[in-house]
């Protein structure tokens, strides 16, 4: 069976068995689908995200989206200055920059421990708050999602 294969830019013509020409035919399949998976995901992103991006379509949160989390944002802010500006700091290396608590001791002068209780005392200030926030007045201990109630503690 005669193929074409391409040499320095040239084609020439070359005589191959069934099985080579059927594993040339396989080659050229599967290098078809890498380089469509890859103009898929050129930039890491998934599909969708791809077509958004060659269409120049802009998909934006809704309206209403973007109010429940700019009220959510101004409750966490609002939950974060109950506590003091030590224990504000603390935890904030410790959810945000995702910093140890003995490497948080360091920077503050102080044991793990300390760090460890004023960590705590900003979740159990951030339970109490939330469990107690003007937004739990109809649905005590638990929040409406869809059609499942989901609890939190």
């Amino acid at each position: 069976m005669k193929v074409f294969i391409k040499i320095g830019g040239q084609a020439v013509s070359v005589e191959v068995t069934v099985e080579v020409c059927e594993y040339l035919d396989q080659s050229e399949h599967k290098a078809e689908n890498l380089a469509h998976e890859k103009r898929r995901h050129w930039d890491r992103r998934e599909f969708d995200e791809y077509i958004v991006n060659r269409e120049g379509r802009c998909y934006s949160e809704t309206p209403e989206q973007w109010l429940c989390r700019k009220e959510t944002l101004q409750e966490i802010i609002a939950a974060l200055e109950s506590c003091t500006e030590v224990q504000r700091q603390r935890f904030l290396l410790s959810a945000l920059e995702v910093l140890s608590y003995s490497e948080i001791g360091k920077l503050f002068g102080c044991s793990k421990y300390a760090v460890r209780d004023s960590i705590e005392a900003v979740r159990k200030k951030c339970r109490d708050f939330f469990g107690n926030g003007p937004h739990e007045r109809s649905f005590p201990n638990h929040c409406i999602y869809g059609t499942r109630v989901l609890k939190y503690s």
